[in-house]
């Protein structure tokens, strides 16, 4: 924010914002530094390219560092910040991503990657046939399930069918999202996020720094997000490794430990390392002074008590409490200097939720939860107060968990239980209409349950643990994000209740996670060899393990393990419907519908058993059979917006266009992001010929998909059925600039060229259709009949 801005144009945020810094005391010397580094040149060797600040909690590294965004804003830099909120490189880049597209400068190329690696990482199997792209849907691709020849000719052909119809008549994944690079891509993503996304992020970031001054990347909290990122900015800044990063490029790191000297060691003359220590007494006495704290008698109390520490400085400036005690801590004096007893109470009590709101307060406190609230988010060791997420400072909350848990191990054990049972109504009020399959995707739902969890093994250690080990499997399944948080509650809860083996379990799950990068393979091993669990748990693991290996296309490695689930429980329905998915995969059709026999026998009328068997009937080329099976699972779940995606695909292979446009119309309802059904659409009002509504629905598929191949070929088809057969040209093109070896394009902007006169051209690129799918029956029969084929295409003008 300029120091010169508009006031009337400020919002609160930046008032209050500016209230704290002309409020900070202290670290002049660090302030000039970062300042004067940005009025030194790149190419000067004083100048530095990386700021690590380091020092124990409490020292006021968060402080310093928001004064330090506030310096480099004031050099017109274009800062972004990220903590551990983001915990992995993904979801780093998207947190940049999504704060430079706030200040007018977005990463398209970038957000399109992460867009499909989302999509790709969130695809469940029940969605594997919608034409999403998926691991699975691309894997069944690869096998051959992709039909050629088999569907009604479709808008004004002559001579062979539409590559269009081809290509979706069972699956439509080449249409509608690209061809045989788009499937490396996603694959690469998914197995290995960090080397497909950064070389992406490198180009994006220099071409957005190439407009400001400076730009500064800060990151917070930075011993909670080593293990994570080391590796990856160590590797960014290694010359020729991803590409080169802009000169004018600041990475601000703060953490509570010093960084790895031996993986940081080739670029220490880039970086500054800053180690902040307690405030001296005289800048300690500036901050009292500030805060109208001038007693001596007190002044010299809160020096002894607070170790210089800034945090516990203001603690104790707000509440000194009365000198005597040698032997008190700053959180006891602060305790005991509250002369109300109900306060001093409720600020001890509300240490022990991971996060505070007028409601949790009233729980913890049992009475007068909004009126203390209000009092209590006030306090100087409160932090987020106003952002909905408020929590105590770890230096403060730390010896308040200790102080309760040492004095009354019974009170301890009744808060946890109360705040557990709060945290569980959460959960369950979340859960009311949700698919009960997929409340892990609900993020209420799941941090409500995160934090239920936590308390009940606050308050039972031991006896908690299977419940928080069974609750693994769904986390882990879901995605690399939610895994983490589960673990970390684990660990978070060793820590707040001295319990080496929850401790030892969070950190080795975490390692875990953290070593196999966006996979939980390791994760589900450790509960598989280490947990305990009984039969039926397991089989559940190792069904989820199969999905991990089915998500990275290991299609052999997933059948194992649902065969293994099977072995421990012959009546998991979900591991008979796993194995359904796989075989599909792999085209052994009839063995899927016998599993999916088996799964409706275990649990009749189980949607998903359904479902797969009208995907697996429409993957076979047998759409009345689909249409019963979809009717039916579309009875069963009304609001699955994948399951009417399918259902208008089998309808308009039937002939039903009507029907069709009805389901895709509803899907998108249900879905509003639901860029496939937004293609089918498109294509479906296309060919009854409302190219208006088809361009308006492929502009909003562009927006939720930007630079997807499929895509923009389908806006070139709109227009070669409209008669626009230059325009039509000119978005094949754009099409294969985005994947080169998108066999579809080529064929369909053949079929465009011959309609303009081009005979030669429509079978340049039919040869090269060919060249890249051998097997593209339909691109044969089109070449074989322009090669027959004298005069004008039925479609010139």
């Amino acid at each position: 924010m300029s120091a010169t801005a508009d006031p009337r144009r400020l919002s609160l945020q930046q008032i209050a914002e500016a209230h704290r810094s002309a409020a900070f005391v202290g670290r002049t010397a660090e302030l000039d530094l970062f300042r004067g580094n940005l009025d030194v040149p790149p190419q000067d060797p004083r100048h530095r390219f990386l700021f690590h600040v380091r020092g124990h909690a409490g020292v006021g590294k968060t402080s310093l560092v928001r004064q330090w965004v506030r310096a480099a804003e004031e050099h017109g830099a274009l800062t972004a910040w990220v903590d551990e909120t983001a915990e992995s490189v993904p979801e780093v880049l998207a947190s940049l991503a999504a704060q430079f597209a706030g200040r007018r400068q977005p990463m398209k190329a970038l957000e399109r990657l992460l867009g499909i690696h989302q999509r790709a990482l969130h695809t469940t199997a029940g969605e594997a046939g919608d034409g999403e792209p998926s691991p699975g849907a691309l894997a069944a691709a690869q096998a051959g399930l992709i039909a050629a020849g088999t569907v009604p000719v479709v808008g004004a052909l002559a001579g062979g069918i539409d590559p269009a119809a081809v290509a979706r008549g069972a699956g439509g994944l080449r249409a509608v999202f690209g061809g045989r690079a788009r499937q490396r891509q996603e694959a690469a993503l998914l197995a290995e996020p960090v080397r497909a996304l950064t070389p992406v992020f490198v180009t994006e970031l220099a071409r957005v720094a190439g407009t400001v001054p400076w730009t500064v990347l800060f990151c917070d909290t930075y011993e909670r997000t080593a293990p994570l990122l080391d590796g990856w900015l160590t590797d960014l800044l290694t010359p020729r490794r991803y590409g080169e990063l802009p000169a004018n490029l600041v990475l601000v790191l703060a953490g509570r430990r010093r960084l790895d000297p031996v993986r940081w060691a080739p670029h220490t003359r880039l970086i500054a390392d800053i180690e902040l220590t307690p405030f001296t007494e005289p800048e300690s006495r500036r901050l009292l002074d500030a805060q109208g704290v001038v007693d001596e008698n007190v002044v010299r109390e809160v020096l002894r008590l607070s170790g210089g520490l800034p945090v516990l400085v203001s603690t104790l400036a707000a509440n000194p409490g009365a000198a005597g005690d040698a032997s008190a801590t700053a959180v006891e004096r602060f305790l005991s200097g509250e002369g109300d007893p109900e306060r001093r109470a409720a600020a001890l009590a509300c240490a022990l939720p991971r996060r505070l709101d007028a409601d949790l307060v009233a729980v913890a406190v049992q009475d007068g939860g909004p009126r203390l609230y209000d009092w209590l988010i006030e306090l100087p060791f409160v932090a987020g107060r106003h952002s909905g997420r408020a929590a105590y400072h770890e230096v403060v909350r730390a010896p308040m968990l200790r102080l309760q848990r040492l004095a009354s191990p019974q009170t301890w054990r009744a808060a946890h239980d109360r705040l557990a049972e709060a945290f569980a109504a959460r959960r369950d009020r979340a859960a009311e209409g949700g698919d009960p399959d997929r409340l892990w995707t609900d993020e209420a739902w799941r941090e409500a349950a995160l934090d239920a969890l936590y308390h009940r093994l606050c308050a039972h250690p031991r006896a908690a643990l299977p419940e928080a080990l069974r609750a693994g499997t769904g986390a882990c399944h879901q995605d690399p994000l939610t895994a983490r948080h589960w673990a970390r509650t684990l660990a978070e809860a060793g820590e707040d209740t001295d319990s080496a083996v929850l401790r030892d379990w969070g950190r080795d799950l975490l390692a875990a996670l953290t070593e196999q990068g966006p996979r939980a393979t390791a994760a589900f091993g450790l509960l598989l060899t280490r947990a305990g669990l009984d039969d039926t748990d397991r089989a559940a693991v190792l069904v989820a393990r199969g999905w991990d290996h089915f998500r990275a296309i290991e299609l052999d490695a997933a059948l194992a393990d649902h065969g293994r689930a099977l072995a421990l429980d012959p009546r998991s329905a979900w591991a008979h419907q796993g194995r359904a998915v796989v075989l599909r995969a792999l085209g052994d059709h009839e063995r899927a519908l016998a599993e999916l026999d088996r799964a409706e026998e275990i649990t009749p009328g189980w949607f998903w058993a359904v479902r797969e068997r009208g995907e697996t009937y429409r993957r076979m080329g047998r759409p009345q059979e689909a249409l019963a099976a979809l009717d039916r699972a579309h009875a069963l779940a009304p609001g699955h917006a994948p399951t009417l995606g399918s259902r208008g695909l089998v309808r308009e292979r039937l002939g039903r266009p009507e029907d069709a446009l009805d389901d895709f119309d509803r899907a998108i309802a249900l879905w509003p992001e639901y860029d496939w059904a937004l293609v089918r659409r498109a294509h479906l009002r296309s060919v009854r010929g409302d190219s208006s509504g088809a361009l308006a629905d492929l502009d909003r598929a562009a927006e939720l998909a930007p630079g997807t191949a499929g895509v923009v070929g389908e806006r070139g088809d709109v227009y070669r059925l409209a008669g626009r057969y230059e325009e039509a040209v000119e978005a094949y093109g754009r099409a294969l600039v985005l994947d080169p070896e998108y066999a579809w394009a080529h064929g369909s902007r053949a079929l465009a060229h011959e309609a303009l006169g081009r005979r030669q051209d429509a079978l340049d690129d039919l040869d090269r259709a060919l060249e890249i799918d051998p097997e593209y029956a339909w691109a044969r029969q089109q070449r074989e009949r322009l090669a027959r084929q004298q005069g004008p295409h039925p479609d010139a003008p």
